[in-house]
This record gives C-alpha cells, sequence and structure tokens, in this order.
C-alpha cells in the first residue's frame, strides 16, 4: 500500500537526502521547475532527469537523459509524468535500487505502485512533496 499517514510520509521525507525528478521541465512556468528549487531550497540533492533536454542544467544541475545514467545511490524518485508512462519511471527506479518512488498530484498508477513495493521500495502516490514538508513540518536538511 502506498504511504499515506502523514508520520510516514514525513519520516520517509526525512531519511532522504538525494532525489531524482524525472520528468524536469526547463521552462519556469512548469510545476516541476518549481518544485525542484523547492525540494533544492530545503537541503536536497536533486537529479533532474529528461532525455529531451539531457545535457543542459536546471537550478545548476546537469540533466540526465535516464536514470540509469546517473551513477549515485538515490533515495526517492519523484515521477512527474502521466499516469500512463510513470510505470516506465518507477520500473527504472526498481532497476536502478531506488528506495521509494513518488509520484506526483495527480499520478496514480496502482500496477506500477506494486511493482515498486513488491521490489521493496516505498510508494507514495498523488501527493506533491512541496506541499507535504511544510504540512508535515519537515524540516530542511542542514549542510553538511
Amino acid at each position: 500500500m502506498p504511504l499515506t499517514a502523514p508520520e510516514d510520509i514525513a519520516a520517509l521525507l526525512g531519511r532522504t537526502r538525494t532525489i531524482a525528478l524525472v520528468g524536469i521541465s526547463d521552462r519556469p512556468d512548469r510545476p516541476s521547475y518549481g518544485v525542484m528549487k523547492f525540494l533544492q531550497d530545503h537541503g536536497y540533492r536533486v537529479l533532474p532527469v529528461n532525455p529531451q533536454i539531457a545535457g543542459e542544467h536546471v537550478h545548476g544541475e546537469f540533466v540526465w537523459g535516464r536514470l540509469s545514467d546517473i551513477g549515485v545511490p538515490i533515495d526517492l524518485v519523484d515521477i512527474f509524468r502521466r499516469s500512463e508512462a510513470a510505470g516506465e519511471a518507477v520500473d527504472d527506479a526498481v532497476a536502478v535500487g531506488a528506495k521509494a518512488v513518488w509520484m506526483q498530484l495527480g499520478v496514480i498508477n496502482e500496477a506500477a505502485a506494486a511493482r515498486a513495493e513488491a521490489a521493496g521500495l516505498q510508494v507514495v502516490m498523488d501527493r506533491c512533496p512541496a506541499i507535504d514538508i511544510p504540512r508535515f513540518g519537515v524540516a530542511p536538511i542542514a549542510a553538511e
């Protein structure tokens, strides 16, 4: 079952340090652009992923073409894709050994969530960390 209890979501966000954001946009009017900046401002390392703008930079970070290109441990994969396209991102998250997947507001894919959970990943669906971090009082990550 995807995480829904505030204390479980807050605990996941508190353990997370590195987030791969699948579906980043370089357009300031897109939600993924603002959410990435919010997460960075709260101390997370955010690695943007979008094959259409791979090699460019968003908010100072290199944009990767695929999750498998990143090559560093990923705590959470934040998915900004349509529900029907989220399954591929979830499968990629499992393949790279991510610890959790987070499907953004409006992104619901029960089959993909079940595959992630079967592989041992925690799942959050139809939520936004930029809303839940202040809602649940998750403190910013201190610089190391």
